[in-house]
Formats: structure tokens, C-alpha cells, sequence
């Protein structure tokens, strides 16, 4: 227990501070008395001294502090703390001074300050029938494409069966599989055009018709297999297709599809790292607001960044790693920005040296790319599916021409055969291809030395990254001790291994797996990125990114090669790592730009005993023991969801002959379907129909273990419900306590029942509500609580125990921090969140000059 002070004393020079502010408000020191006393109670102590540490001397963590916080914001006459006032002033005295100098004396003759500007309400009434009619005919353009492509399909394969000979069947797929791809890729730019022309800067209302629109060629963007050619050329013009001006020599990496394209200008040499958004739009209380965003030349653009709606940058701008441009923002030639929001520094983000990389080698390449897919990839894939089908008897038995009706013993005889067959063979197969064939290809890289774009050595670099970052197997051994031996055999050096059983999560990625260095005891949450290798608008080059040992490293954390952290530290949820300044060690690392923080607190410690000696060593052996079983049991249902999806494949064969191009429709509908209902159950089932808990534990607890299996659940199925009433609907089954008429665009929710969503929220693209953390070996999880009409903008971060408030805002990109409470229609934003009154214009969009008549005019504002 620490030692505490029997009275609260303020002498000196204060006293001369404190007289000359008794005319204008509280004194200094009544503040003081004032704050240690809020802090005593939320701390459950008698007293709080005013010179001792909150962290070190106290023991408090960020979850009290972040209480304290709140409840001083709730009294109308103190200063306002943030969390960052909190660590840069981590005791009472500073943090009052600090507060004093940051809050500007009251005027007396001035005007009161006007609230932030509202978000603009919609009307529920107006919202409730479109609500339902929007998602009744995005189901009908579902089922309409399924019913088109099914048809499709079965005519293409018809008119291959009638080939003889494998240069019959080659040329057959060839000429199929091209027409396809090519109506793939162009469908949605067609549909663009007519739909919707050149985009405009105006506000669209969610579930209108203009919505619907937007919501349809939005889809069909993501959707179209030109997603896969990012980082190639081709993938710039398809971008000029659909109206976007950008200039020569581009390299875009990103795989986040911008969909207000004639609103996106990009100047020549640009370089758009990956994981970055450039959408042109937002969902902001109930619409869509569009937007342009402007790119000068030679500008370089950071991973995992996001660029809101009337943003800018300059000629030779720069905007670093994990940071952000809030609405307004604009970027002056030349200059480096970083950060959420982001500001000015001098860091150089682009490390490597230019190359020689004209339009001669980006043309070669794309022409050779489009090579290798028509006259390769796409008859191997269309021509080896079809023979593949003939090959097996289970489906020639229902093809041929004398075929006849089968038992349903013979159905599921075949359906179980066949669907061993296939997932064992991709288990086994997949994972001997995995160690072996990229090993070999990255032989011709080598680190440290520069190449040009678009050659021999970047095709294998892309091939490398694509062939490692295979999401299957790392949902397989992640958030367990069998991932260090995945990673391993895969290319990392881990050092001397420290054991834990959740050294890693099971989203790390990184751009070669033979360039990264992780030291012994590190530990790391989930969504690290590790980024060695670096990019110009004409070169590359891949370097060894290195983790010091004995590191915890929160979520959704971009690591680039030259991090300047060493041993023992702690680098928060969404941190930006520095690259400039000493090596930081023994310390904490929160924000974007970051600022250190403690290291560990109290109740990081209270679980040590369960870390060392026989009891850890029988802790992670159970540990171990129920998590391979956690894999066999989430194996065996991702190969009952592929025996289910064989058996009416085969049932659809069966019946092709009697209902003709229906059946594959119906078998497209049916599958999503089946998928929807079948991970929900699976999901319910592991938690016995019941709500989650707030809990606080080691990761040596058997509740963690359980809690890890159900993160491993599959959930992708989820994106495709995104923008459609559909998506709450499937969180209300997975027991998320959620309101009517919410938009979600792409949030994820990993703790679903700890979570309180109310009515008519929006919820952008890339944003996550996270109702737990993992820091070190606990593990702490709490109910976070979203007020009605609440806006999360793109890529923003919630953690636990968080309510905000009706009509709260907060901006892209920011991370809301454990246990903060934001006040009804307050806008936030920042890394980590603050409270921002001076961007609500920024936040809301009031700047903007559409009158409401044109934003509900769908066809003047969309044409």
C-alpha cells in the first residue's frame, strides 16, 4: 500500500496564482482540493496527495482514470481532462496548472460560446418505410445477379462440355472465362455511369432510393475481381474508367476500392500504401455525405491511414503511417504530415531511393499480366474446374447422359467423400506449398537492395506477400502456442522462444515473412501489420523489421522497418511507432503521434503468480490441451459447413436437368443463406444462448480459453450484409442489443453480447467496437454502449467499458479509450479520442452549402 500525505497543503507561489484568479472562477487551489477529491472517490481511497504519481505512487490504471475523467467533465465549473492531460500530467498539481494554462479566461463582455453544430437529424418517420422497402429490393438485386449469373454459369459449362479434346476444352474456357471476366470487370463501371454518372459532392439519405443506387454500384465495386490487380497498373486505369483523375506513374497498393470516383484527382508519382481508405464518402447521422479528395504530385500516403471526404495534400506532401486528414484538412506542398488528426513533422517516409520505372516497363507489365490471366489462370482455372468435375464420379455420375436419379445414402456417401477429399487435400497440400514454394521464390529478393516497380523482382515480391498471408491457417493457430511454430516455419525469427499460449493473434500480416525479427517474451494482441518494405512511385526494397523482446503490442498496429522501440515496452491499440528520436525502452507507447505512457500498472501484476514456475508451466499445458481441441472442434464445423455446401452442390447437379439455370441461382441464395444461419447457431451454441460478462483474469484462466474459442468462429460472411438492414438483424441473432434502422457499413463487433447499439446509429466502414483488451497476461472485458443516433467514422476504434452519449460523433480513424464516457451530441476524435468542439463543423458536415431539398432529389444530385 502506498504511504499517502494526512493533509492537502497549497503554499508558495501558488497562492499569488490563486489570488489573482478568485475574480474570474474557482481558485487553484479549490481545484486542486476539488480534483483529488473526485479522484479519492473514484479511487475508493480517503485521500488523494496532491504531488503523487496517478500511475506509480497510486497504482491506478486507465480505465480509473479514465473514470475520473468523466466525472470531472460532468461539473460545469472545473476544467475539462483529457487522457492525454492525464499521462503528459500525471499528478494533481501539474494536471491542474496544465488545465489553468490550457483554459483561457472568461471575458466579460463576451458572447457565450455557441454549442457544436447538431447532426443533421432524419426523420424517423421518413426512415421507417424506406428502412424496410431498401432491404426488400436489395434482396431482389441480390437474387436477380445470383439468377443472371446462374445462368451464365450453366451455359458457359454446357458450351465447354460440347469441346472435344483438351485443345477444345483449353480454347472453350479460354474464350468463356475471358468473356466473363472482362463482364465482370466492366459491369460495374457500366452500371456507374448509367446509375449514377459523375459523382458531386452533396448528402445522400440513407434507405432512399439515391441510396439504393449508391448501395449497388458501392457493391459492385467491391465485389469486382479488378480488386485483386492492386499494386498493378491496370488497376490505376480501371480506376480512370470509373472517373477518377489520376496521373502517370501512380502506384496504388491499397485493396480499400474508392467508390466516388470522379471526386478522387491523384497527381503524377503518387504512392498509396495498403490499408489506407480514400472512399470519397461517409455515412454520418443517417447519410451519405460525398466528397472530394485531392492528391498533388509525388505524394506519399502511409499504411493504415484515412483520408475523410474535402481533404488535400499538396505537391510532395507526405502523410505517415497510422495517421489521419480530418474533413478541411489540407496538406501544403511539400510538407510531412503524421498523426490523428494529423500535423506537421519532419520525418522522411519514403526510405528507399528512386529507380528507373517509366511507361515502356509499367505498360510491359500490365500487358504481360493480362497475358498470364487470359492465357493461363483463366483456362487452368474455368478448364480445370470442368474436368475436375468430370474426373470425379460423384458429380460424372450426375452429369452424363444417361445419368440417373441416386439415393440420398448415395448423396451423402458421395458428399462426405468428396468433401474429405477437398478439405483434407487443401490442409495438407496448402501448408506444404506454404513452406516451400514462397521460401524459394523470395530467394531472388534480396533485402536492402533497391528494384524497380513492375519487374521480375516485384512480381515475385507480390506473389511472396499474397502466398504467406493466407488468412486460413493463421485463424487456425492463432491465439495459441501452436502459431509461434506457424510463424516460424514460415520465415519469422522469434528469437528464443518465451512460451505464453497467445504470443500471437490471428491477424498478423506483413510484407515478407523472411525480414522480421520478434524478441523473446514479446506478445502481441491482434492486427499487427508489419511493414518492411518500403515504397516509392518507382522502386522498392524489403528490410528486416525487428521487435525488441519483452514487448506487448495492442491492436491494429503498423510496425515499419526502423522502429524506434527497443526492450520492454508497451505499444497501445492503434499506436503510431516512432521513427525518429531515441530508442524507447522500459515505457509505454499510446496515441498517434505517441507520447509515453507507464509501462505496466497494478493490476497488470496481480496474475504474476500464475506466469512462473510449476504453476505456469501446468497453467499453459492446459492451456495448450484445450486450445488444440478448440482447433479440432472449429476444423471439424468448417468441414461440416463444406460437406453441407458438397451435399447441395450434388443435390443441385442432380436437379439441373429438371429445373434448369434456377438450381444454381437457387444454390448461390441458398449457400449464404445456410452459412448466415449456420455460424450464428455455431456462435450461440459455444456460449449456451448466453450473454457475455464482464470478466478480469489471467490468460491462464479457463474462461480465456473458452473466450478465445469463440473468437475463432467465422465471420466473414458478414461483410457481404454490409450497408442493408440485413447486417443488424444478423447482430441481434448474435446477441448484440441493437437498435432499429442502424446503418452499418462495415463495423466489426468482437465481443457481441457486451455491446449496446441504439437506434438510427451509423456505423462507417473499418470501424470497431472492441469490448475487451489483453494487456500482457490479463485479460479484461466490459460493455461498451453506443447512445441512439451515434456516428463511428471510418476506421475509428471503441474500446471497452465506452458509452457515448445520443448524437455523439466520433471522427475517422480516432481510438476512444477504455472506459470514457462522451457526453450526448459531443464530437470526438484523435488518437487517443478528445473531445473536439472547435472541428464540429468538420464532424457534422454544417459547412456544407447542399440545401435539404437537393440531397433528397436523388436524381439531380446523383447525375
Amino acid at each position: 500500500m502506498v504511504e499517502q500525505s494526512s493533509e492537502v497543503h497549497i503554499s508558495g507561489p501558488n497562492e499569488a496564482v490563486a489570488a489573482r484568479q478568485s475574480s474570474s472562477g474557482p481558485t487553484r487551489t479549490d481545484t486542486e482540493r476539488r480534483l483529488a477529491g473526485i479522484l479519492a472517490d473514484v479511487s475508493c481511497v480517503e485521500q488523494v496527495p496532491l504531488d503523487s504519481h496517478f500511475f506509480t505512487d497510486l497504482g491506478a490504471n486507465s480505465l480509473v482514470m479514465a473514470q475520473f475523467c468523466a466525472r470531472v467533465r460532468k461539473i460545469p465549473d472545473l476544467p475539462s481532462a483529457s487522457m492525454k492531460d492525464i499521462y503528459r500530467h500525471p499528478t494533481i498539481r501539474s494536471l491542474t496548472a496544465a488545465l489553468a494554462e490550457a483554459t483561457p479566461a472568461p471575458a466579460g463582455s463576451s458572447a457565450p460560446t455557441p454549442p457544436p453544430a447538431q447532426p443533421t437529424p432524419t426523420p424517423t418517420s421518413t426512415l421507417r418505410p424506406n428502412h424496410v422497402l431498401c432491404g426488400a429490393l436489395q434482396l431482389l438485386i441480390f437474387l436477380g445477379y445470383s439468377l443472371v449469373a446462374g445462368f451464365v454459369t450453366a451455359r458457359g459449362y454446357e458450351w465447354i462440355a460440347a469441346g472435344s479434346g483438351l485443345v477444345h476444352i483449353y480454347l472453350r474456357s479460354l474464350l468463356f472465362g475471358g468473356i466473363g471476366f472482362v463482364a465482370l470487370c466492366m459491369f460495374p463501371v457500366f452500371a456507374k455511369w448509367i446509375l449514377i454518372g459523375r459523382w458531386k459532392p452533396t448528402e445522400i439519405p440513407v434507405w432512399s432510393l439515391a441510396y439504393l443506387r449508391f448501395w449497388f454500384v458501392k457493391v459492385l465495386l467491391h465485389g469486382n475481381p479488378m480488386i485483386l490487380f492492386a499494386g498493378n497498373p491496370l488497376y490505376v486505369l480501371y480506376l480512370r474508367a470509373l472517373g477518377a483523375h489520376i496521373g502517370k506513374g501512380v502506384t496504388i497498393l491499397s485493396h480499400s476500392v474508392p467508390v466516388c470516383t470522379d471526386l478522387l484527382t491523384i497527381g503524377d508519382g503518387a504512392v498509396i500504401r495498403k490499408e489506407a481508405f480514400f472512399l470519397g464518402y461517409r455515412a454520418h447521422a443517417g447519410r451519405i455525405q460525398t466528397g472530394r479528395v485531392t492528391l498533388g504530385r509525388d505524394v506519399f500516403i502511409g499504411e493504415k491511414t484515412v483520408l475523410d471526404i474535402d481533404t488535400s495534400m499538396g505537391d510532395g506532401a507526405q502523410l505517415g503511417h497510422s495517421s489521419a486528414l480530418y474533413r478541411g484538412q489540407a496538406v501544403p506542398d511539400g510538407e510531412h504530415w503524421h498523426g490523428t488528426p494529423a500535423q506537421p513533422t519532419e520525418i522522411d517516409y519514403i526510405r528507399v531511393a528512386p529507380a528507373k520505372c517509366g511507361r515502356l516497363r509499367r505498360t510491359w507489365f500490365g500487358l504481360v499480366s493480362l497475358l498470364q490471366l487470359f492465357f493461363l489462370y483463366i483456362p487452368l482455372t474455368v478448364g480445370g474446374l470442368y474436368m475436375l468435375f468430370n474426373a470425379i464420379p460423384a458429380i460424372g455420375r450426375r452429369l452424363g447422359p444417361d445419368a440417373a436419379s441416386l439415393t440420398w445414402v448415395e448423396l451423402i456417401s458421395d458428399s462426405l467423400a468428396l468433401s474429405l477429399v477437398l478439405f483434407l487435400g487443401f490442409l495438407v497440400v496448402g501448408l506444404a506449398a506454404l513452406f516451400t514454394v514462397p521460401r524459394l521464390v523470395s530467394l531472388a529478393v534480396r533485402p536492402d537492395r533497391v528494384y524497380p516497380l513492375y519487374g521480375f523482382h516485384y512480381a515475385l515480391h507480390q506473389a511472396t506477400s499474397r502466398m504467406t498471408n493466407i488468412k486460413f491457417f493463421k485463424w487456425l493457430f492463432g491465439d495459441s502456442s501452436y502459431i509461434v511454430y506457424y510463424l516460424h516455419a514460415l520465415g519469422y525469427d522469434l528469437s528464443r522462444v518465451e512460451q505464453t499460449g497467445s504470443n500471437f493473434g490471428t491477424e498478423v500480416q506483413h510484407e515478407t515473412p523472411y525480414l522480421v525479427s520478434v524478441g523473446s517474451g514479446t506478445m502481441v494482441a491482434d492486427g499487427l501489420s508489419i511493414v518492411n518494405a518500403d515504397f516509392s512511385s518507382t522502386s522498392f526494397r524489403v528490410s528486416r523489421a525487428s521487435i525488441g523482446p519483452h514487448n506487448f503490442l495492442g491492436n491494429n498496429i503498423a510496425y515499419p522497418t526502423g522502429g524506434r522501440t527497443g526492450d520492454n515496452c508497451l505499444l497501445a491499440t492503434k499506436v503510431m511507432i516512432p521513427l525518429d528520436g531515441e530508442v524507447r525502452e522500459g515505457v509505454g507507447l499510446l496515441g498517434s503521434p505517441c507520447f509515453e505512457i507507464p509501462r505496466s500498472v497494478e493490476r497488470d501484476s496481480r496474475f504474476d503468480d500464475l506466469r512462473t514456475g510449476d504453476t505456469f508451466r501446468d497453467r499453459l499445458a492446459a492451456k495448450n490441451r484445450y486450445n488444440l481441441r478448440s482447433m479440432l472442434l472449429h476444423l471439424f464445423v468448417r468441414w461440416l459447413h463444406t460437406f453441407v455446401l458438397t451435399a447441395f452442390g450434388l443435390a443441385s447437379v442432380e436437379l439441373y436437368g429438371v429445373l434448369g439455370h434456377v438450381v444454381i441461382a437457387t444454390y448461390l441464395a441458398l449457400t449464404l443463406g445456410f452459412s448466415t444461419l449456420y455460424y450464428v447457431l455455431l456462435e450461440r451454441c459455444i456460449t449456451k444462448f448466453r450473454a457475455l460478462r464482464p470478466q478480469l483474469c489471467s490468460i491462464y484462466d479457463p474462461y480465456f480459453w473458452w473466450h478465445e474459442r469463440v473468437w475463432k468462429v467465422p465471420d466473414h460472411y458478414l461483410n457481404i450484409f454490409n450497408g442493408t438492414p440485413f447486417k443488424s438483424l444478423i447482430w441481434r441473432l448474435l446477441g448484440v442489443r441493437i437498435g432499429s434502422r442502424v446503418l452499418d457499413d462495415g463495423c466489426y463487433l468482437t465481443e457481441r453480447s457486451l455491446t449496446t447499439i441504439g437506434d438510427d446509429c451509423t456505423l462507417n466502414a473499418g470501424s470497431k467496437i472492441q469490448c475487451h483488451s489483453q494487456e500482457d497476461g490479463t485479460f479484461k472485458s466490459d460493455g461498451t454502449t453506443l447512445g441512439a443516433g451515434c456516428t463511428l467514422g471510418v476506421g475509428a476504434h471503441v474500446h471497452y467499458g465506452v458509452t457515448m452519449g445520443d448524437g455523439a460523433v466520433l471522427a475517422p480513424d480516432s481510438f476512444l479509450m477504455k472506459g470514457e464516457e462522451v457526453p450526448a451530441r459531443a464530437r470526438w476524435g484523435g488518437n487517443p479520442a478528445v473531445d473536439m468542439p472547435d472541428a464540429a463543423e468538420q464532424l457534422s458536415g454544417s459547412d456544407r452549402t447542399t440545401s435539404p431539398s437537393s440531397a433528397d432529389a436523388p436524381a439531380a444530385t446523383l447525375s
